[in-house]
């Protein structure tokens, strides 16, 4: 666990795939949400209260999380592209690349300096 003593915001390990963004698809589609955990795993490999992470890189401070989170979302934007050229995709291979391309400028702007 991080100590509590710890002022840094992380992101959670998940970062792409985080518990808010399917507790927000969630409640979208059923009507329904589940509780949001206490504690999260984060990128940096430590376990900090949820209210201590964003996945906005202008809010997380620490840098091991910062750099997590840029792997992460060049990853899945690689991802995101080879699922456009499946034949049969319900989506197009120019939707997979604007796609793509949002989790490029967020990786981007995650490199970019600490917090700000």
């Amino acid at each position: 666990m991080g100590g509590e003593d710890d002022p840094h915001i992380h992101v959670e390990v998940k970062v792409v795939r985080g518990e808010a963004a399917v507790r927000t698809m969630l409640a979208a589609t059923f009507g329904i949400a589940g509780d949001l955990p206490s504690v999260v795993a984060t990128g940096c490999g430590l376990k900090v209260p949820y209210a201590m992470t964003s996945p906005r890189p202008d809010r997380v401070t620490c840098l091991a999380c910062r750099e997590h989170a840029r792997a992460e979302h060049l990853r899945f934007a690689d991802e995101i592209e080879r699922i456009g050229t499946l034949p049969g995709t319900p989506v197009t291979s120019a939707e997979a690349r604007q796609a793509a391309g949002r989790h490029r400028t967020l990786a981007e702007r995650f490199s970019s300096g600490g917090g700000g």
